[in-house]
This record gives structure tokens, C-alpha cells and sequence, in this order.
């Protein structure tokens, strides 16, 4: 993963950190451009928010450049950061502007969001209850695939949904960020979350029915 964000501003390694929530280290970096802070909060999200661009993206290459354009934003705005505000909510909301920005500026759109080559051993669980929830939503289709055909066949589904149903499954299922968080993040209701969360989970489902009988047929 790119750290170039590090010497942008001065800094080529981490500190350890120093107890301070991520709001009070942001509220005290916004008031004084401190390095330190600024690399606390790096170190606290480099892992997760990379995770979430690759997984967003598509692609490593692309969610490297996203990863420097977030921090950068942080760095760059940090006067405009409202002091209590979550910062975790407020630092996704800039990841998933930039991209979104990226992949419309580069023309693309995600085809494997969803890869699990980003170190992401931590979203196994989520990927699995995801999918155990799928089979029994859809009655069972995704049984009959080995584990890693149905692997195979989650990521290419959740990359074919809409963006707006894609990025609240990721971020609920391989995030396991709570619906307040993706809310605040999407600016929208917590209802739009739960009706959008929804929604993508009977798309995948139908897609699982529809591709099961086609797979019978054939």
C-alpha cells in the first residue's frame, strides 16, 4: 500500500498513538496542523479504508490513488472538520466521494469489488453469514456450489448492482459498519439504508434463483 501521503506533510513513519479518540486527535489537528495526529489517524485507518477501496474500486491500483486522495482531503480540509463530529462516518464519506470520483473520471466500474487479496481476513465472517443469509433467502440455490464457486459467484453479483445497493452491502456486510454510520456516511436517512440494504439482498437472491434454474436447464 502507497504511504505517500506521509511525506506530503512532513512524516515517513507511524507513532504508536496516545489514547486520544480519533475525534479529539482530529479536533486538536484541525486547531494546530500537529504531524503527529495527523499519523495517529493515518495508522489507526490505513487497513480499513484501503480495504473498503479495493473492495469499492475494483482494482488496487486505483484504491492505492484513492487511499493518498482521502488523507490528502483530510490534510488539506482539516479547518472544515467540525469539532465532536464521528470521525469514522466522516473519513468514509471522503473515501467514497473521492471513489466515486475516481472511477467516473477514469470511466470504469467495479468487477470485483469484492476481492479478497487485500489482506481482508477479518471480513470472513461477514462474507459468510452473507452468504449463508443469501442461500436461505433464495432457498438454498448457492448449496450446490463449492465453497469457492460461491465465492466466486458473491463478488461478481454485488459488483453487477446498482452503486448505491453495492456500497451499503459492502459497507454492512464487509464494513460491519452499523446503519447510523452508513447513513451519515451516504447522507441519507436510516431508513434509505435499510430499504437500499433490502433491496440488494432480494437482488442477489433472485440472481441466485434465476442463475440456479439456468444451471438446471443447462
Amino acid at each position: 500500500m502507497k504511504q505517500n501521503v506521509l511525506k506530503v506533510v512532513g512524516m515517513e513513519k507511524f507513532p504508536s498513538g496516545n489514547g486520544l479518540s480519533d475525534e479529539d486527535l482530529m479536533s486538536r489537528y484541525a486547531k494546530t496542523g500537529d504531524d503527529e495526529d495527523f499519523s495517529i489517524l493515518i495508522s489507526r485507518y490505513e487497513a480499513e479504508i484501503y480495504r473498503y477501496l479495493v473492495r469499492y474500486t475494483g482494482n488496487k491500483s486505483l484504491a492505492e490513488d484513492v487511499f493518498q486522495d482521502t488523507f490528502l482531503q483530510i490534510h488539506q480540509k482539516r479547518h472544515m472538520y467540525e469539532p465532536g463530529r464521528a470521525f469514522k462516518p466522516w473519513i468514509y464519506s471522503i473515501a467514497n466521494h473521492q471513489a466515486i470520483d475516481t472511477l467516473r473520471r477514469v470511466g470504469r466500474h467495479p468487477t470485483k469489488s469484492l476481492s479478497t487479496s487485500a489482506n481482508d481476513e477479518d471480513g470472513e465472517s461477514m462474507r459468510n453469514s452473507l452468504e449463508m443469509l443469501l442461500e436461505s433467502t433464495a432457498d438454498g440455490p448457492l448449496a450446490n456450489l463449492q465453497a469457492e464457486e460461491r465465492r466466486q459467484w458473491v463478488q461478481k453479483s454485488i459488483a453487477s448492482l446498482p452503486d448505491t445497493l453495492r456500497e451499503t452491502l459492502i459497507m454492512a456486510f464487509y464494513q460491519d459498519l452499523k446503519y447510523r454510520e452508513i447513513a451519515e456516511i451516504l447522507n441519507v436517512p436510516l431508513g434509505t439504508v435499510k430499504s437500499r440494504l433490502h433491496s440488494a439482498l432480494l437482488k442477489l437472491a433472485e440472481k441466485a434463483r434465476i442463475d440456479h434454474i439456468n444451471a438446471d436447464e443447462g
